[in-house]
């Protein structure tokens, strides 16, 4: 294919993921209170989107079926003239341009410039004359057009899922020429023809294309809600991104309201008194992610009873661990932990035995739990050997930035105390070096150390969703009492929706 331009094409493929008409859907006097998740795209998005609406519509017109066009005619002296144009199909396209508008009408308004199209295909006609001359023929034909066109796409709520509405289309054809067996010049058998065809074959290419372009608005809206609901899901964890109240149109911005609710085997959180408020957010940036701290604490429990805080450290990390500074009392401390064991031969194993209370300040996220530490030893051939375990009662504040595509967790304060004690080095656990050793270790190196491999641990269960395929410019995650908010700009993958319209379509 040829391309004239791709300016400005495209909001409807990634907006559709954002908005809905309530018409179907029933919220309540007070929606706000149910949103655990809000997303707000501003107009510098989605101008940046609008440039790959032009694969879109070169996908709606590639996949277009176009019907056989047949007809006929009287015409004195040649008697009834009949024609059918047969195996229509789009062999070239450009377009020149596109503007898009969001209005407070509910609807996305989109008008694309000069979609240049060459249609080709097969004309047979035959006519039987006024003295019973008859004469039947087929000749290839090409067909130069030349088309705006104007979509409103409306978005609708069904089933508090987003569902789209292109088909309040707009075709008007400023060129609209016939050339028969190649051949340019004008001629009495093109301009019969011509005449004769041209008012159905713009009815026949409007219904058309308007048709497929809905088809794949709807297409595109069913593949990036599925893209969005997987994300947020991972195995018997899942976050419920139903709509949870009217969206928000202006002519700065989109934003979507959801319910942000986890599920995890079958039992669900609640939530009515969530803080969002539409002045939360700015529009300085082109993306916005507002979370409220319900919806994140409801995540951190779900995977605490998934099981997934545990923490296992072995050879250089658990080195790194216990040797944090060369000291003599860390020297001393560590040979009678490990008892002369090697790192390679021993495991420290750090889990949450309570489910963590998080807190949502501008200081950062605080988080709360009952977390215990076992070392084990493991002579070769023999049980492994429970050299200490630790239960400690921690609070930490972390700071959470995201670099260079990876979640980075930091630990900006933290406190601890110890509950149990149990060490095979010190039996009464009154031995002050030990107890000072510990201590310290897990203020500077393990709470550090633990948050980190949960960061990686994020970092890569996020990248399995295809994070790490979008070009994230200059995050920020800000937390405020009750709720963070992520903003950002961004630059799309072309080749995730060139893919995606390549195997659907």
């Amino acid at each position: 294919m040829r391309w004239a331009g791709r300016k400005m094409l495209g909001t409807f493929s990634i907006l559709l993921m954002l908005v809905h008409a309530a018409a179907a859907c029933e919220f309540g006097p007070f929606p706000y209170r149910a949103t655990g998740i809000v997303c707000r795209m501003t107009k510098p998005a989605a101008l940046l989107l609008n440039q790959e609406t032009a694969q879109v519509i070169q996908a709606a017109f590639r996949n277009a079926k176009f019907p056989n066009i047949t007809g006929e005619r009287s015409m004195r002296l040649l008697g009834r003239v009949a024609y059918e144009l047969t195996n229509i199909q789009v062999n070239d396209l450009s377009i020149e341009r596109s503007e898009v508008e969001l209005k407070d009408d509910n609807a996305i308004h989109i008008s694309v410039k000069n979609v240049t199209a060459l249609f080709k295909g097969t004309l047979t006609y035959g006519y039987a004359g006024a003295w019973f001359l008859q004469l039947f023929h087929s000749v290839d034909f090409e067909i130069e057009s030349s088309i705006d066109l104007q979509l409103n796409i409306n978005l609708m709520c069904q089933k508090d899922q987003v569902a789209s509405d292109a088909s309040d289309c707009y075709v008007t054809f400023h060129k609209l020429t016939l050339h028969l067996q190649g051949d340019k010049q004008p001629g009495w058998l093109k301009q019969l023809f011509t005449d004769f065809i041209s008012f159905t074959l713009k009815l026949v290419l409007k219904r058309e294309v308007c048709k497929e372009i809905n088809a794949v608005a709807q297409t595109l809206t069913n593949f990036i809600t599925d893209l969005a609901a997987n994300f947020v899901r991972d195995k018997d964890i899942i976050v419920d991104i139903s709509l949870a109240s009217d969206p928000v149109i202006k002519a700065s911005h989109v934003e979507s309201h959801h319910k942000g609710l986890v599920l995890y085997k079958n039992n669900s959180s609640v939530l009515s008194d969530s803080v969002f408020s539409p002045s939360l957010l700015t529009e300085s940036r082109m993306l916005y992610f507002w979370f409220s701290e319900h919806s994140l604490s409801s995540l951190a429990s779900a995977a605490f009873l998934d099981g997934r805080l545990v923490v296992n450290l072995r050879g250089e990390k658990l080195q790194e661990l216990f040797e944090m500074e060369d000291t003599e009392v860390q020297r001393k401390a560590v040979e009678m932990i490990f008892q002369g064991t090697s790192y390679n031969n021993s495991v420290a194993k750090v889990w949450s035995l309570t489910q963590p209370q998080m807190s949502l300040q501008p200081e950062g996220t605080v988080v709360r739990s009952l977390v215990a530490v076992e070392v084990s030893i493991l002579p070769a051939g023999e049980e492994p050997l429970v050299a200490l375990y630790m239960e400690k009662e921690i609070t930490v504040t972390i700071q959470a930035t995201y670099a260079e595509k990876k979640l980075i967790l930091q630990p900006v304060d933290s406190s601890i105390e110890i509950k149990v004690f149990n060490c095979t080095a010190d039996p009464s656990g009154e031995d002050p070096s030990i107890q000072s050793f510990l201590q310290n270790m897990i203020l500077v190196a393990g709470i550090p150390e633990v948050t980190s491999s949960i960061g990686s641990a994020l970092t890569a269960l996020v990248n399995s969703k295809g994070l790490d395929l979008f070009d994230i410019i200059n995050p920020e995650i800000i937390t405020r009492k009750g709720y963070v908010i992520v903003q950002l700009d961004f630059g799309f993958p072309s080749h995730l929706l060139l893919n995606f319209l390549e195997k659907s379509l």
